[in-house]
């Protein structure tokens, strides 16, 4: 069931869990993504950043594939298709024409009042096409989709100033960085608390992947409805081929097959990392 992600965030607010932000990057991604949330009955956001969907094909291929698996494969759960920090109006614009139900519109880079502007202008667009909204204040440190920077942490007013632009949920930046962590996270729980309450949004946590899990928990306990996973599933994908290689698999029979060379580890290692990833975030049964 494709739906954007207004109503499954607020009750993951409301309810104290998370969902999972799952980015996908091709086919076998979203196939394994799905399976897993539709067997643990678990709602689900597809991230596709603008390079993810220009190696799919485009924005348009992404939705395709989303929308025809969960037809051919029954899918029942809440799944909405978001765009994972899309970096200009335009961008944002493109993905809602090409069907997507969530969009992100980044302009943390920005002063706060261009920011504010810029996101107002992509929820009024969204709005016509009953498409929701997240935005970003301050800055997540790391490199996502080639773009690299350091932490720089959301101030009340900024959130404020955002949330007053009409969007659905918040990204603000409080510690957490994209990619591979350099030791423990710093993470500004207090501040997810106060920033959650006094905006009334839920609020979005990006670079999930390798924050213990204990803080993970404490952080949703503090107002993060949403929390992005994309590293861990690289990871472990890029493991299942390397093993899969390293075992010399590809050189026995047919073994060059893509689909044996992808479906032999790869493939259950993304349904793996997905299956812990909803039970950590306690969305099983929420779907």
């Amino acid at each position: 069931m494709l739906v954007n992600a207004k109503e499954m965030l607020i009750k993951a607010k409301e309810g104290k869990y998370a969902v999972a932000q799952i980015n996908i990057n091709n086919l076998e991604w979203t196939k394994a993504t799905l399976e897993v949330v539709q067997e643990h009955n678990s709602p689900v956001i597809l991230g596709v950043t603008s390079g993810a969907a220009k190696y799919m094909g485009g924005f348009e291929v992404a939705v395709a594939i989303v929308k025809s698996l969960i037809k051919e494969l029954n899918i029942t759960v809440p799944v909405a298709i978001h765009l994972d920090h899309g970096g200009s109006i335009e961008i944002a614009k493109n993905a809602i024409d090409a069907g997507f139900t969530s969009v992100m519109y980044d302009g943390s880079e920005l002063p706060i009042e261009e920011n504010v502007k810029n996101t107002k202008e992509v929820v009024e667009y969204a709005a016509t096409k009953n498409v929701s909204v997240e935005a970003e204040v301050g800055t997540v440190g790391g490199t996502e989709d080639g773009v690299t920077g350091g932490v720089n942490y959301a101030s009340l007013e900024q959130c404020m100033a955002i949330a007053e632009a009409g969007i659905d949920f918040l990204a603000a930046s409080l510690g957490s960085v994209h990619g591979d962590y350099h030791g423990e996270p710093k993470l500004g729980f207090d501040e997810m608390v106060e920033y959650s309450t006094k905006t009334n949004l839920p609020l979005v946590l990006h670079g999930g992947s390798g924050i213990p899990e204990e803080m993970i928990k404490k952080a949703i306990a503090s107002g993060e409805a949403k929390i992005n996973v994309n590293t861990q599933l690289q990871q472990e994908f890029a493991k299942g081929i390397r093993q899969y290689i390293e075992e010399g698999k590809d050189q026995v029979d047919k073994g060059y097959d893509p689909r044996k060379l992808i479906g032999t580890y790869a493939y259950p290692n993304i349904k793996e990392v997905v299956k812990h990833t909803i039970t950590l975030f306690g969305s099983v049964n929420k779907g």
